[in-house]
């Protein structure tokens, strides 16, 4: 069985950084693509970025691109999210994902099918 664990959220100031990361243990040899959603109090859970695990594709929401970079790290089975300029906007629960199935979209948060705890990001203006 797959698990997900992030870390790195925290308090932030508009206009700074964070750096989050997600550790993945377990069997994840079907891992098709990995992702980093979001939600804010109030809000529909909404997609972040992705990234195909296998070539490294990446996909973006526009409000983030420009902003933030999805990388990862196939020998650590860890997938980074480094969030640049924060916006008050952006203040949310942060999730990591795995999507193990070719079918439906990256950017639709109910196709992938094992999820992490969440971290907290909050951004202060």
């Amino acid at each position: 069985q797959v698990q997900l664990a992030e870390s790195g959220g925290g308090l932030v100031q508009a206009g700074g950084s964070l750096r989050l990361s997600c550790a993945t243990s377990g069997r994840a040899a079907n891992t098709y693509v990995m992702g980093w959603l979001r939600q804010a109090p109030g809000k529909e859970r909404e997609f972040v970025a992705a990234i195909r695990w296998s070539i490294g594709t990446t996909y973006y929401a526009d409000s983030v691109k420009g902003r933030f970079t999805i990388s990862r790290d196939n020998a650590k089975n860890t997938m980074y999210l480094q969030m640049n300029n924060l916006k008050s906007e952006d203040t949310a629960d942060y999730y990591c994902a795995r999507k193990t199935g070719y079918g439906g979209t990256v950017y639709d948060h109910v196709t992938y099918d094992t999820w992490g705890q969440g971290t907290q990001v909050t951004v202060s203006s």
